[in-house]
């Protein structure tokens, strides 16, 4: 990952300078200055970068994290109730992954959107929106309303309640403060 952006960032692909020449030194310096730089962004979260801004990287973040969610889930889920075949707990895997990463991808958009069209950034109603954007999901894709107005309301209230607790602090695991 490290040579591929810094392949993608130095001025020619590669270092242009000739290497016995005064301006090798310093364009090798300021090209692993800026991969060193392209590598840290890209490692960001999701709440590293200011709400309503940003909204193709958010939205990658949590559809990477609705994939890694579903993947989990859906091994949990073939060791529990074993399929009949490899091809059903492929198809079972599938489908709850591809599921899950759609989820996380309507909530990052809908979230950032939101932010953005509302003009409040901060406000954790955003979240309601998204995740009760992604409970409508689920309902559509099981075919039942009553499961989307659950997730909805549920999923709704989960993500507002945590953006919530971002925004003051709240800790649900670790060490006590004294």
């Amino acid at each position: 990952m490290l040579v591929l952006v810094y392949l993608l960032h130095s001025p020619a692909g590669v270092d242009s300078a000739p290497v016995g020449s005064p301006d090798a030194k310093n364009h090798t310096s300021n090209s692993r200055e800026n991969s060193i730089c392209v590598l840290d962004k890209s490692e960001m979260g999701y709440w590293d970068l200011p709400e309503g801004t940003d909204c193709v990287e958010k939205t990658w973040i949590t559809t990477k994290l609705g994939t890694a969610l579903g993947l989990v889930g859906s091994a949990y889920h073939i060791v529990a109730f074993q399929p009949d075949s490899a091809v059903a707990a492929l198809q079972r895997a599938t489908n709850s992954t591809v599921t899950m990463a759609a989820m996380g991808a309507i909530f990052g958009l809908t979230t950032c959107l939101s932010a953005q069209a509302r003009e409040a950034p901060d406000d954790p109603l955003n979240y309601f929106i998204g995740g009760c954007a992604s409970g409508i999901f689920l309902g559509a894709r099981t075919h039942s309303a009553v499961t989307g107005t659950s997730a909805c309301l549920g999923l709704g209230t989960l993500a507002f309640f945590t953006k919530v607790g971002k925004m003051e602090g709240w800790k649900l695991a670790g060490p006590p403060e004294l």
